[in-house]
């Protein structure tokens, strides 16, 4: 399925929320408004929602529109990896999240792998720096344009807990994959992380 309502969609607000941020003028106010109007309806359409809900959401965003950052917790264990299970669709994924404001990467990869999964770990390495966007990755659409760091982590303690995110923390092997969550984590990227593991002297992937 062709996702350029999403990249036009996702421009046409950046511009607005942009100009919305520097502009003084009414007039240039005003068409920075309607631009986001303009982009919320095309969203709306494709995405099924109310173009007042997805106008609502825009508004929300504020300062010179920049891509987000999520941090992806690959912590392995006897050549298996640590999968979480969402509590919001029952699918599974690697854990980790949104990185927060004040914080760098590496710290809200370690607060997120402890927070979802009950693990302590360590960064050993940055794996990947992928474009949630990029057509080969294969996410279903989403409001917002993401970058997505992968981090391989090394367990130091812990053990498995739920969290009010989370149902589960499971180490799987790869053949054993279970169903994921795919806004989240696709097949092909699980793939791409055992291949690191085999390959420990590879250089980090990026779009």
């Amino acid at each position: 399925m062709s996702l350029k309502w999403l990249e036009w969609s996702q421009k046409l607000q950046a511009i607005a929320q942009t100009g919305l941020t520097y502009t003084q003028s009414p007039y240039d106010i005003e068409r920075y408004q309607q631009i986001r109007q303009i982009a919320a309806e095309i969203m709306a359409t494709y995405a099924h929602e109310t173009p007042t809900y997805v106008y609502n959401l825009f508004s929300k965003e504020e300062g010179y529109a920049t891509p987000k950052v999520d941090v992806r917790g690959v912590v392995f264990h006897n050549d298996q990896i640590l999968l979480v299970k969402e509590r919001e669709d029952g699918c599974w994924t690697l854990p980790g999240g949104w990185v927060d404001v004040g914080e760098s990467p590496s710290q809200a990869v370690i607060r997120e792998v402890y927070e979802e999964s009950g693990y302590q770990t360590r960064i050993i390495k940055l794996l990947a720096l992928y474009d949630r966007n990029h057509p080969r990755h294969n996410h279903p659409p989403l409001r917002h344009h993401v970058y997505k760091l992968f981090f391989q982590c090394q367990l130091t303690g812990g053990s498995a807990a739920e969290s009010t995110e989370t149902a589960g923390a499971v180490f799987f092997k790869e053949q054993e994959i279970p169903e994921l969550s795919l806004t989240r984590v696709v097949p092909s990227q699980i793939s791409r992380l055992f291949e690191h593991y085999r390959h420990p002297e590879w250089q980090p992937d990026f779009d």
